[in-house]
C-alpha cells in the first residue's frame, strides 16, 4: 500500500505495527526536515500518528501544549496532533487550521481515528468489510472491486465522483469535516465542522470600504501562513484575480524573489499568459510559462493513469502540466481554488439571479438558442445561451445544477441500459437542505463549496501536483477568510453580471486594473477544438463500438452519435465526450489492469 503512494512523499517511509494495527506514511519533506519522519507519538508511545498535509497554526498548538506540560522530540506540525489529540480526544480535529488527512492509533483505547479537513482539501478512502478497516490517500493502494452503478451514474451526471461514494461499491470517501472512529471492528462517523452561512455569524453590515480593507488584511493573514515552509513555495498564477491577488501578497510576504509558473495555449480564447505575465512583472517574480501543444493520446493516458477514479474535468491536463513546470522548481505551491465558491465568481450565479426575472422569456427564446451553431470559443455565447435557456424555468437548485449538468437523466437513460433509480441530484439535494433559512445565493454557494469544489476541483489539484511530488496549498479556504466570505451580503458578493464585487475591490490596489476587472480565468484547454481536430482520431480509437462493447457500460450507437454531433458542429459536447473517454481510459488501466506505482511522466510541451 505504501509503495503505491510513492509519489505522495519520494523523501522518506516509514511504519508502525502493534498486533493487529498498522499505519504508514509517505514523506514529502517540508517542514521540520530532520525529525519530521513518520509516524510519530507522544511521549508514552500510547499516541503514533500519520498525516498527510500541513497545520498552520502548529507553532501556537505547540506553545499551548508546552505550557500543558507535554514534550515533544520534534519540530514539525504532525507530532503537535499526537499530543493535542492526547490532551483534547476527539474534539483535536476541530482545532486544526490546516489541510489534512489524519490517522490516530491509540494503543490504550484500542482506537483508530482517521479525520479529514473541514474543507476536503486532503483525500481519504477507507474500506471496512467484516471488522477490517483499510484507507488510504488514494485508491490505487486499497483493494479494486465492482463498479458502484449510482457512482457510475453520478460520474455521468457531473464528470466526477462525489462523497461519500467511489467509483467501487465497497469503498468510501471520509467527507470533509468528519472523523470516523475504528474501535472493536466497528465503525462511526462524526462531523466535527461545517461551512455553512448560518453559522457564521450576523451578516456583516460595514460599508464595502471597510470589509474590502479586512478582507485584504485577512487574506494576507492566510499567505502568510501558508508561505510557512523549510523549503521554496511558488505560486500557480492563472492572470485571473484570485490567483494573481495570492501572487501579489505572496510576493510581498516572501523574504526572497517568489517563483510564479502559468499555463499558455496557442488558441486565443484560451491563452491567459498575457495577464499572468503583467502581474509577474509588477512584482519581479522568477515567472515560467509553458506554451502548450497537445499530443493526444500520451497526454489523455497519462491523465487516467495520474487520477485513480474516473475523472473528465479537462482542465486537469493544464493543472498536470503546469504542476510538472513547478516541480522543477518547488515543493511546494499556492493554487486559487475557493476564490470563486467564496466570493460568487462563477457566471452561474448571475444566471442563477438573472433566472428569476427572466425565466417566462427563456422558454421563448429556447428554440432560437438551440439553432445556434457551436463555436470552439471558451464558454462560447451559443454555449451559454443553450444552458440558460434550457434551464432558466426550474426551481432553484436544479436549475443551479443546469448549468453544469453533464448527461442529462434522458440521455443517461439512451446511454446506459440498467438503471438503479438513484437520482445523483439527491447529493446536492441534501446539502442544500441543510441551509434552509438562508439567503438563497448562499445556499447554492454552499452546495458549490461542498461537493464541486471537493469532489472535482481539489481533487484535480491534489492528483496533478502529487503526480509530480508537489504540494499545493490553498489559502482561500482558510478560515481565517471564510469566516468573512460566508457573512458577506450578496451585494458584495453578485450583483446582475458583476460578479466577486468585494474582492475585486479588495484586489484593487493590489493589481492592474485589467486583471481585477477582467473575464474569469483559470487553467481551461479547448477540448471542444481539440475533439474536433487534434483528439478526433483518439476520441474514435477509445469510443470504437468494439472497446464499449467489451466493458459493458455504455450503448456504441449513442455515444457514436454524440460524437458526430458534435465533429458537426450542431453542438458542443466537449464535456460528455471528455467523460466517456476519461472514463474508458480509466477502466483499462485501472481495473482491466492492477495499478502500480504512479510513474514520474515528462510531458513534452513548448516552454516559452
Amino acid at each position: 500500500m505504501n509503495a503505491k503512494l510513492a509519489h505522495r512523499g519520494p523523501d522518506s517511509e516509514g511504519s508502525f505495527f502493534e498486533g493487529g494495527v498498522g499505519i504508514a506514511a509517505r514523506r514529502l519533506s517540508i517542514i521540520d526536515l530532520d525529525t519530521g519522519d513518520q509516524p510519530l507519538a507522544n511521549e508514552s508511545g500510547r499516541v503514533h500518528v500519520v498525516q498527510n498535509g500541513e497545520i498552520y497554526n502548529y507553532r501556537e498548538l505547540r506553545a499551548e501544549l508546552v505550557a500543558a506540560g507535554h514534550r515533544f522530540a520534534s519540530h514539525g506540525d504532525t507530532e503537535v496532533i499526537a499530543h493535542l489529540y492526547e490532551q483534547h480526544g476527539l474534539d483535536f480535529a476541530a482545532r486544526l487550521r490546516g489541510m489534512f488527512a489524519v490517522a490516530i492509533w491509540d494503543a490504550g483505547e484500542r482506537r483508530l481515528v482517521l479525520a479529514r479537513d473541514r474543507f476536503g482539501i486532503k483525500p481519504l478512502y477507507y474500506r471496512h468489510e467484516q471488522g477490517e478497516l483499510r484507507f488510504a490517500s488514494e485508491l490505487r493502494a486499497l483493494p479494486r472491486g465492482e463498479i458502484d452503478l449510482n457512482a457510475l451514474e453520478a460520474y455521468l451526471t457531473f464528470n466526477f465522483v462525489p462523497a461519500p461514494f467511489s467509483i467501487f461499491r465497497e469503498t468510501c470517501k471520509l467527507p470533509p469535516g468528519h472523523l470516523l472512529v475504528w474501535q472493536d471492528g466497528e465503525v462511526r462517523l462524526e462531523r466535527f465542522a461545517r461551512p455553512l452561512p448560518v453559522d457564521a455569524g450576523e451578516e456583516r453590515h460595514e460599508s464595502a470600504g471597510e470589509l474590502s480593507e479586512e478582507l485584504r488584511a485577512r487574506m494576507r493573514d492566510s499567505v502568510r501562513a501558508h508561505l510557512v515552509s523549510d523549503v521554496p513555495v511558488g505560486v500557480f498564477l492563472s492572470g485571473g484575480v484570485d490567483s494573481s491577488l495570492l501572487a501579489a501578497l505572496a510576493a510581498q510576504e516572501s523574504t526572497g524573489r517568489l517563483r510564479t509558473f502559468t499555463i499558455g495555449f496557442e488558441e486565443r480564447s484560451f491563452d491567459e499568459t498575457a495577464g499572468a505575465r503583467k502581474v509577474a512583472e509588477r512584482y519581479d517574480t522568477d515567472h515560467h510559462e509553458l506554451i502548450l501543444r497537445p499530443e493526444p493520446e500520451f497526454l489523455l493516458r497519462t491523465l487516467a493513469e495520474v487520477f485513480d477514479e474516473p475523472f473528465a474535468d479537462s482542465s486537469a491536463l493544464p493543472t498536470y502540466l503546469v504542476s510538472e513546470l513547478a516541480s522543477r522548481e518547488v515543493k511546494v505551491c499556492l493554487s486559487g481554488e475557493g476564490g470563486d465558491e467564496l466570493f460568487g465568481g462563477y457566471y452561474t450565479y448571475s444566471a442563477d439571479l438573472l433566472a428569476q426575472r427572466l425565466g417566462p422569456l427563456a422558454r421563448v427564446a429556447r428554440p432560437f438558442a438551440e439553432l445556434l451553431p457551436s463555436s470552439n470559443a471558451r464558454v462560447s455565447f451559443d454555449y451559454k445561451a443553450k444552458r440558460f435557456t434550457r434551464g432558466a424555468h426550474l426551481p432553484p437548485l436544479e436549475r443551479h445544477h443546469a448549468w453544469k449538468e453533464i448527461f442529462s437523466p434522458e440521455l443517461r437513460s439512451e446511454l446506459r441500459s440498467s438503471h438503479s433509480g438513484f437520482d445523483p441530484v439527491d447529493v446536492y439535494r441534501a446539502r442544500f437542505d441543510e441551509t434552509g433559512g438562508a439567503e438563497m445565493l448562499a445556499r447554492l454557494q454552499d452546495v458549490d463549496l461542498g461537493i464541486p469544489l471537493v469532489d472535482d476541483l481539489l481533487v484535480k489539484t491534489d492528483r496533478s501536483s502529487m503526480a509530480h511530488s508537489l504540494e499545493a496549498r490553498v489559502p482561500f479556504l482558510d478560515t481565517i477568510v471564510t469566516s468573512l466570505a460566508l457573512s458577506l451580503p450578496r451585494r458584495l458578493k453578485v450583483s446582475g453580471l458583476n460578479k466577486k464585487i468585494l474582492l475585486r475591490r479588495a484586489a484593487e490596489p493590489l493589481l492592474p486594473r485589467e486583471v481585477v476587472h477582467g473575464r474569469k480565468r483559470g487553467f481551461s484547454i479547448p477540448a471542444a477544438a481539440w475533439l474536433r481536430g487534434e483528439l478526433q482520431p483518439l476520441a474514435r480509437e477509445v469510443l470504437a463500438p468494439a472497446n464499449l462493447r467489451r466493458q459493458g457500460y455504455f450503448a456504441p450507437e449513442v455515444v457514436s452519435r454524440l460524437l458526430d454531433r458534435h465533429i458537426a458542429r450542431k453542438e458542443d459536447l466537449s464535456r460528455q465526450l471528455w467523460g466517456l473517454i476519461a472514463f474508458t481510459l480509466w477502466y483499462e488501466g485501472h481495473v482491466e489492469r492492477e495499478p502500480g506505482p504512479l510513474r514520474s511522466a515528462r510531458l513534452a510541451a513548448v516552454e516559452a
